[in-house]
């Protein structure tokens, strides 16, 4: 468990649910929380709350869990003109929570995300929203996605609450060692999406666009590669080894898959990678994320 400021906790394996299907995540939730899982993560750009809150219902009438054991994160999509998505204002980010909390059938989420830090004269206005969420109870905790040091310090700047969480793209080939050390010393809580990047399969089927180039795609797939070998070391798959790296390096992962084995493997991390193997991984740093198309959002002005 990872305890933010307020010492909620928020648990460090979570069940990412990027590009599941409406029609998919009931089914796909069931399995998970039979698993193990506590923590689902999703955004309504994801669009499939829906699905997810009845995947939700039919677990807590199935199994032995009741909705204060799972830990249910949400995140507004602040907008974006340039892709011809509407700014969001202090009240259509009210609403967007509201939306979701009827989607997903819930009376609260347990933390809210700024999705990406995109509107850059409306960002302080969006924060002001999730804080009086937080205040109303519609949200136990709140945080941001995809904020870079500058970004977070806008808020900082300007007297307001400090995020509990930032989700960032995480692995070991974007490392983001310097704000990294920001967000720790500021005492934000850091969940790492996209551990897998370095697999060869990852976003491998049509229409999975990314902005992983050729040669990194060609590194995955080279039979000699460090993941390889250290799956062998340990008797574990090349997706194990990437998320127990970020578990032992003190974030929160998000594994996703639709397939039930997968999903049982991804949870099963109890082995540890020796140091010699960790600093091996932290020199791979090849720079910035690649998991949206268009770039990676933290480097947004």
């Amino acid at each position: 468990m990872i305890k933010n400021n307020t010492s909620i906790a928020m648990p460090t394996i979570g069940f990412g649910t990027y590009l599941i299907s409406d029609e998919d995540a009931p089914k796909t939730i069931n399995s998970a929380i039979k698993i193990g899982y506590r923590h689902i993560d999703t955004a309504e750009v994801y669009r499939n709350e829906v699905g997810i809150g009845l995947g939700l219902k039919d677990s807590f009438t199935q199994f032995s869990v009741k909705r204060d054991d799972i830990f249910i994160t949400s995140k507004v999509f602040p907008g974006n003109p340039s892709w011809g998505r509407e700014v969001k204002n202090y009240k259509m980010c009210i609403e967007a929570c509201d939306n979701s909390l009827e989607r997903l059938n819930l009376d609260y989420l347990d933390c809210y995300l700024i999705h990406a830090p995109f509107c850059k004269d409306h960002r302080l206005e969006q924060w002001k929203a999730l804080c009086d969420l937080k205040k109303e109870g519609k949200t136990k905790t709140i945080g941001v996605s995809n904020y870079s040091q500058s970004h977070i310090q806008e808020i900082i700047s300007e007297g307001l609450e400090i995020p509990e969480f930032n989700q960032i793209e995480l692995h070991p080939w974007c490392q983001k060692s310097e704000l990294v050390s920001f967000l720790r010393k500021k005492n934000i809580k850091i969940v790492a999406y996209s551990s897998l990047v370095p697999l060869e399969g990852w976003r491998g089927k049509p229409n999975q666009d990314s902005a992983k180039s050729l040669d990194m795609k060609e590194i995955g797939g080279d039979k000699s590669s460090p993941f390889k070998r250290m799956s062998a070391k340990y008797g574990v798959s090349e997706a194990q080894i990437l998320l127990k790296w970020g578990l032992q390096m003190g974030y929160v992962i998000l594994p996703k898959s639709s397939d039930e084995g997968r999903i049982r493997e991804n949870f099963d991390l109890s082995f540890e990678i020796d140091d010699t193997d960790m600093k091996e991984i932290s020199t791979m740093d090849k720079g910035d994320g690649v998991a949206w198309p268009n770039g990676d959002p933290s480097n947004t002005e």
